[in-house]
């Protein structure tokens, strides 16, 4: 999609009320007003669970090991929290040399589902001793326990938000005293695994929801976190351009618009959405329009030309363009393929 340098979009387009999907986090109150999305209360738009809910992530069970001192597991296809309850663990995401790891209090999520292994530490670490290591990376004595949930990814569309995540994110509870929320957690799962009853699933399931939030949030916290969508949502001037973009994607953003929604002059403001959120604001407003084209392709029967218009695009053509530049299809071949699926 081309524009003059000082805009985000061709032109405005046509407000309208976009279908919403499946609420599986906690919701915000009603969206009224403001074009920085100020709720029914007055309060900001929360722009971390709208995009939350559009990635759909949902917890599904959670599983307990205990096992020998010499054992690998295999993890794929889904996403997964695995903490880490006595003793030490070994993660090795597949593809990378690199290894993590893990030991009592520390938590594990691989929100992408990056297939992994995670194995006994009793080798590695007798192999360090032998290579003269101090006793601080000696084994653990104790047997190693730890918990595993997973999560199902409800909407494929929302790929580019948990690909600018990392492979894994980890926490080390141990050595961090914030992370009290963690252990209220635990306890809750065990106790839903040990005293199941009737509601049980939907507390585990539960419980896996906010745990992930939790996890998401802490990380996007730190300073050594990665550029993406959540570090931009977490940043106390670049979320309300944000706010701006997921409220009213339609409207011809220009820099100095979101730069001035942010208090920032507009080379301070581009920079510094650049370093959050890891792309530029026109590239980040793109996706989210063709994200809300997805939803109107699949749940409604607008035809193509007024689509483009509602997500913001002058002309059906340069919408085309787009859609199929970032999802490999023309837009109406992918609502025919959607609806055959």
């Amino acid at each position: 999609m081309t524009a003059p340098p000082e805009h985000l979009a061709d032109r405005p387009a046509t407000a309208a009320d976009l279908p919403r999907p499946p609420q599986d986090f906690a919701d915000a109150p009603a969206l009224e007003d403001g074009a920085l999305g100020l709720d029914a209360y007055g309060q900001p738009h929360d722009v971390l669970s709208e995009l939350l809910r559009s990635v759909r992530l949902r917890g599904e069970r959670i599983l307990a090991y205990a096992l020998l001192p010499t054992f690998s597991i295999g993890f794929a296809d889904t996403g997964n929290l695995h903490i880490v309850e006595q003793g030490e663990l070994v993660l090795r995401i597949e593809g990378d040399e690199h290894v993590e790891r893990v030991s009592r209090g520390d938590v594990i999520l691989l929100p992408r589902g990056d297939p992994h292994h995670i194995s006994n530490a009793s080798e590695r670490a007798h192999a360090t001793m032998r290579a003269g290591a101090s006793g601080h990376d000696a084994p653990s004595s104790e047997p190693a326990r730890w918990l595993c949930g997973t999560f199902t990814i409800g909407d494929s569309r929302a790929s580019h938000l948990l690909a600018s995540l990392p492979a894994v994110i980890i926490l080390r509870g141990a050595r961090d005293q914030a992370l009290e929320w963690l252990e209220v957690s635990r306890r809750m799962l065990l106790f839903e695994m040990q005293s199941p009853s009737q509601g049980s699933a939907v507390m585990v399931a539960r419980i896996l929801d906010l745990l992930f939030i939790q996890i998401l949030r802490a990380w996007a916290a730190r300073t050594d976190a990665e550029p993406n969508w959540l570090a931009g949502a977490l940043d106390p001037q670049i979320g309300l351009a944000l706010r701006a973009i997921h409220r009213d994607h339609g409207h011809d953003w220009t820099v100095e618009e979101l730069a001035h929604a942010c208090n920032l002059s507009r080379s301070a403001f581009a920079e510094r959405f650049v370093a959050r959120v890891g792309k530029p604001p026109a590239t980040y407003l793109a996706h989210v329009r063709l994200n809300a084209a997805t939803n109107l392709l699949r749940d409604t029967s607008l035809p193509i030309t007024l689509v483009a218009e509602q997500v913001g695009y002058t002309s059906e053509a340069a919408f085309s363009r787009a859609f199929k530049h970032r999802y490999g299809t023309p837009p109406s071949r992918w609502r025919r393929d959607t609806r055959a699926t």
